[in-house]
């Protein structure tokens, strides 16, 4: 918790002026007590009506200025504590968005969905409460043993016995409770990952008539939170009774000794009123910070986790300015080895490789060949475990991060846009974008029908992900998307799977038109949509096993000659009936 105690700056008076405000509160209930006995003792037993009713003028009084001091303190609590979770939810929010794909990878969305909402909100809550209760309880607590000691200090003694004992009861569950707390939020993060998963794949699980599995598969991790819960709210219910027992007794034995001190007539009535007042305030008091412990602890539990994705450190750290260079669209691969995590085997070994400005690349290899890794090294998405990767003859360690998302427009697997217009989202690549840019880059992207079709043309609103879209026109969209920004280096990462044969060749041609001064990359399964690339990359299990034209590669890469002819089977003949003539 003390590592967000930074989140509170700004907030300094509120977090003083609320346990301050709290605890004048607590004063003005201490002398309540007092009052009572007076009116007792000089009121009543005289008969006298005027004293008790000047005396009940009083407490009105006091209850007033208590009751304005409490919402005053709940004032100042609550500003502190919303506060301090608007700064800590929004510098979370911004160290995710700094965070490399590594570290999302290892944390999971699930888990940071959770810590942004869920987690924070324990720890707000948890803070309001400490502002208000963590000062004012044990003010109370031990005032009202003090207040005791003033009256009578054999009765005052129930006071010093009760306080300790108690403390080890409230203190001694908290304790116990705190890891408990923490397996709380974890199986929540798997609930909600779990739901997450369920919701984005909704369609294939129901395809494939799965969704008896998936409820079983919630139903425990639900039961698993369920359970875990169960045991944590059963040890924090004992809390209660036990304290509620102890004051009892506690009760009891202050009345019996009060009883005797009145007929010794060392008190007089009015006296043991006002220590049972007492010891009803510090029940009411111990009860509270019964519950208090259980919410900080819920907040500090919290705390720590969220604590824990502000400490992960940014693995891809940019510097400040860029070095000298010449933009000339070229990249470059010397001995690049990579994994995604330190221990694992690599994905990636010894690649060597140079693309030239307007050169238009082709990727392809089978499935986890290390595609998709290769390209995300060029845009840094990842760093590189050793060897250099060049973009203009430079190390795109040595870019700042405006420049190297500038200068480079990927267009992922899966295709994602935004809740929005079409403007909108076109224009997330250059916000300065010219409707005439955009529609140029629609007609490369053959996206143009999708948004003449559409009534509203450019301001035809998207639903979230792109639900009223099919998966053909959402990629379209994408690429037009990143050819707006006219970058230096364009990589289409297997982008064009949900297209037609005849749109994938007609945006390979609009490609082609751009290439002299775009290098492009292609990522893909289809040899047909790599084929007419100036040089095409060859992947097998992480290793580069051929570089060349589609010609050339016929002739020297049997990997590559197994993606082609599985492709195209027809082709396999006509090529072994030309080497039988050949020879």
């Amino acid at each position: 918790m003390t590592r967000l105690f930074i989140y509170l700056n700004g907030y300094e008076k509120e977090t003083i002026l609320a346990p301050l405000f709290k605890m004048l509160e607590a004063f003005f209930d201490l002398l309540v007590p007092l009052v009572v006995a007076d009116i007792i003792n000089n009121g009543i037993t005289s008969g006298n009506l005027f004293y008790s009713v000047t005396r009940v003028f009083i407490m009105i009084l006091l209850a007033v200025v208590g009751l304005a001091s409490s919402v005053t303190a709940q004032f100042f609590a609550a500003k502190s504590s919303v506060g301090f979770a608007t700064k800590l939810r929004q510098d979370t929010f911004d160290h995710i968005q700094r965070l490399s794909y590594k570290e999302l990878d290892k944390i999971g969305a699930g888990t940071l969905i959770t810590r942004l909402t869920s987690d924070i909100n324990q720890v707000q809550s948890g803070l309001n409460m400490a502002l208000r209760l963590l000062l004012r309880s044990p003010f109370i607590v031990f005032g009202s043993m003090i207040m005791a000691f003033t009256i009578d200090v054999n009765c005052a003694l129930v006071f010093a016995a009760a306080i300790p004992a108690l403390a080890i009861v409230v203190f001694g569950i908290t304790y116990a409770a705190i890891p408990l707390f923490k397996k709380v939020q974890a199986k929540l993060d798997k609930v909600t990952e779990q739901t997450r998963e369920n919701l984005n794949g909704v369609r294939v699980i129901r395809a494939f008539c799965k969704e008896e599995d998936e409820i079983k598969a919630f139903n425990e991790k639900n039961n698993a939170l369920t359970h875990i819960n169960e045991l944590t709210s059963g040890l924090s219910s004992l809390m209660n009774p036990l304290t509620y027992l102890m004051i009892n007794i506690a009760t009891i034995y202050l009345i019996k000794e009060g009883a005797l001190r009145v007929d010794m007539g060392a008190i007089r009535q009015g006296d043991v009123v006002a220590l049972y007042n007492y010891m009803a305030q510090m029940i009411v008091e111990l009860i509270k910070m019964a519950s208090l412990g259980v919410t900080i602890n819920k907040g500090l539990a919290c705390a720590a986790r969220v604590a824990n994705v502000l400490d992960e450190k940014v693995s891809v750290e940019f510097p400040e300015k860029d070095k000298e260079n010449t933009k000339n669209g070229t990249v470059e691969f010397e001995n690049v080895y990579f994994s995604y995590s330190n221990e694992g085997d690599s994905v990636l070994e010894n690649i060597n490789f140079k693309a030239n400005e307007g050169e238009v690349i082709g990727v392809i290899g089978g499935t986890g060949s290390g595609k998709s890794s290769l390209v995300n090294l060029i845009s840094r998405f990842y760093d590189v475990d050793s060897g250099i990767v060049k973009l203009d003859g430079v190390d795109v360690k040595d870019y700042t991060e405006s420049t190297i998302r500038q200068r480079i427009g990927v267009v992922p697997q899966k295709a994602v846009l935004f809740a929005g217009s079409i403007r909108d989202n076109m224009k997330w690549g250059n916000e300065n974008a010219s409707d005439e840019e955009i529609w140029e880059a629609l007609k490369i992207a053959q996206a143009m029908e999708i948004v003449e079709g559409k009534e509203k043309g450019l301001d035809y609103r998207i639903e979230q992900n792109g639900r009223n879209l099919s998966g053909g026109q959402k990629q379209r969209l994408t690429i037009a998307r990143a050819l707006v920004k006219k970058p230096e280096v364009l990589i289409l990462d297997d982008s064009a799977s949900a297209l037609d044969f005849a749109t994938d060749a007609a945006l390979r041609h609009a490609l082609r038109g751009i290439s002299g001064k775009t290098t492009i990359f292609i990522v893909s399964q289809r040899t047909s949509s790599i084929m007419d690339a100036d040089k095409i990359l060859v992947l097998d299990d992480g290793k580069l096993v051929g570089v060349g034209t589609h010609a050339e590669l016929l002739k020297s890469s049997s990997t590559y000659q197994e993606i082609y002819y599985s492709q195209f089977p027809e082709q396999r003949e006509n090529y072994a009936n030309s080497e039988v003539t050949q020879a």
